[in-house]
């Protein structure tokens, strides 16, 4: 069986298309051989009927027993081949004519009578004749006008018919021989021809490689049933290109987040090493570097995490949150970040929802601090909840500028900030908003963000599946 798998498509499907072949052509030439079989037994059979009947009208116009005995070799020239037997007695006497060249004995019959028509139900198997067919029959005479009465009996041996279909069975043979050979060979070119295409494909599939990822099939080229292997292919190695374009932006950008912590690190460590310092000195250079590491800890800490979200299949146990007391929760935490640039936090939610409390606090909470830091100052940031279809949908909203479309796009990515300048509040390191996409995909919701001309942001999660209000 392992054999068979490893075997080429064009073999298996030759191999077949020759098992399929010789099936049918052996098939249909036993058929053939069957009918003409039976065709000449009873043309054979209806032969010897035709001889026996033809005696009977024979012996009806002779005038007397006598001219039989006279003329024996007048009888055998009427006889189909060689071995056959013709024997003519009266009833319960040995035969007055006998024509038997191998002595066969008959097999018990019983003569028809005169007025019984002569038909295939007549005749009686004897025994082969060096494995050939053998049929008998017997049949009630009247002789003149005299009203003597003889027996006919008369048997034809299937020597030629045996000898023809002994030829015609070799033939069947060996036409069903030629015909899978024919039909391996044609069938291996046209396989071979047919599937030029596949090789094409492949030979184009091996052009891809890291640096020449554009590489497409083409679809036009294909054939029809190839088409949709060629289209799910380019679909693939789409996904591919995005996600390795995705990986090298990233590699990029962390690289160069992390390049400026330890940058940080090196040129403060270098400085103070350069001279004697006093310990008030060394313990401010201290602190600076330990609020560096803290840094390098949450962004080692948010990659961590969507490397697990995105690559392990994160697993949450939801329980029923209320949403008007996690949010209030959420808003009093930040309440002090928010009077610091003079902003209001609103509260507007009711109802339940089911998520782990965790990731969720996580993922409202980087939204929030988003809304806080990019809010213009005096403004108001909500927090709001609602019912959407069979889900809950938790919104942050906030004022401040305008943010372009093409810019909208990107706010979920990685690393992507939309405005540097504006980061100093919270030390933002562009992952925020990346973890809350991962946690939303994680409960099998979605997020996403408008922004009106006017500046109104507002981010929305969309969670499914939501526990009835109580």
């Amino acid at each position: 069986m392992m054999i068979w798998r490893t075997r080429s498509l064009t073999a298996r499907v030759t191999f077949l298309f020759a098992l399929i072949a010789c099936a049918i052509v052996t098939s249909l030439g036993m058929y053939l051989y069957s009918s003409t079989r039976q065709a000449l037994e009873t043309r054979a059979d209806y032969s010897l009927i035709g001889r026996v009947e033809h005696f009977r009208r024979l012996l009806h116009d002779l005038y007397n027993v006598k001219q039989m005995e006279d003329r024996p070799a007048l009888f055998e020239t009427m006889l189909g081949n060689e071995q056959d037997v013709l024997m003519f007695a009266y009833p319960g006497q040995a035969p007055f004519v006998r024509v038997n060249p191998d002595n066969m004995v008959p097999p018990p019959m019983t003569p028809l009578a005169l007025d019984q028509p002569l038909s295939l139900d007549a005749l009686h198997p004897g025994k082969p004749v060096n494995g050939v067919r053998v049929r008998w029959i017997s049949a009630l005479a009247e002789v003149g006008s005299d009203g003597t009465t003889v027996v006919i009996v008369g048997a034809h041996v299937m020597t030629q018919e045996s000898h023809i279909l002994e030829a015609y069975y070799w033939q069947v043979i060996a036409a069903a021989m030629i015909s899978v050979l024919l039909t391996a060979l044609f069938g291996f070119l046209v396989l071979k021809r047919g599937f030029r295409p596949l090789t094409t494909m492949a030979e184009r599939a091996a052009e891809v490689s890291p640096t020449n990822i554009a590489v497409r099939l083409r679809e036009e080229d294909a054939p029809q049933e190839l088409r949709s292997l060629a289209a799910s292919f380019n679909a693939m190695l789409d996904r591919l290109a995005d996600g390795y374009e995705h990986l090298s932006q990233f590699s990029a950008d962390l690289a160069h987040e992390i390049r400026t912590p330890i940058g940080a690190l090196m040129g403060q460590t270098q400085v103070t090493l350069g001279q004697a310092r006093s310990a008030g000195e060394y313990q401010h250079v201290l602190e600076s570097n330990l609020e560096e590491l803290q840094r390098l800890s949450r962004i080692v800490e948010n990659i961590l995490f969507l490397a697990h979200a995105d690559h392990a299949g994160l697993t949450v146990e939801k329980t029923p949150l209320a949403l008007a007391d996690e949010l209030h929760k959420i808003a009093d935490y930040f309440e002090g970040v928010a009077e610091e640039r003079n902003i209001q936090l609103v509260v507007d939610a009711d109802g339940q929802v089911q998520a782990s409390p965790i990731m969720w606090r996580r993922a409202v909470s980087n939204l929030v601090v988003n809304a806080v830091r990019y809010a213009i100052p005096g403004s108001t940031v909500r927090l709001s909840s609602r019912q959407q279809g069979v889900g809950v949908r938790v919104e942050v909203e906030n004022q401040g500028d305008p943010i372009p479309p093409e810019q909208l796009e990107r706010l979920f990515d990685r690393f992507y900030r939309g405005d540097k300048s504006r980061s100093e509040y919270t030390e933002s390191n562009g992952l925020g908003l990346a973890i809350v996409r991962a946690i939303m995909l994680v409960h099998g919701g979605n997020a996403d963000v408008v922004c009106s001309s006017e500046g109104i942001i507002r981010f929305g999660l969309y969670f499914p599946n939501p526990v009835a209000p109580t």
